[in-house]
């Protein structure tokens, strides 16, 4: 693991998991749980409790969807087709947590 110091330059460094390695749709994973979180449709994986947050859940969706714009055309289809799925689910949950 990088020191306080090599952080402090900007020198980058990798963590490495046991199990796999970390790919694109891992990250997007990622975001979506925690959209989820927000939108309480999943537990708080530490506190295990349930809450709703529009203004985080709305947050995160914002993210994917400049992340989405951001990497078009530099994904493979399988990743873009992923994405694009991901993003609808996300947004019609999110619609059904915060009806107005």
């Amino acid at each position: 693991m990088a020191s306080g110091d090599e952080r402090a330059r900007g020198e980058t460094f990798v963590l490495e998991r046991a199990s796999q390695a970390i790919d694109f749709t891992t990250v997007l994973l990622g975001f979506a749980s925690s959209a989820l979180i927000h939108m309480g449709v999943q537990a708080h994986p530490e506190s295990g409790t349930v809450n709703k947050d529009a203004e985080l859940a709305r947050e995160v969706l914002d993210l994917l969807s400049l992340l989405r714009e951001k990497t078009r055309g530099n994904l493979t289809m399988e990743e873009e087709r992923f994405f694009d799925s991901l993003l609808t689910d996300l947004r019609l949950k999110f619609v059904e947590a915060f009806p107005r």
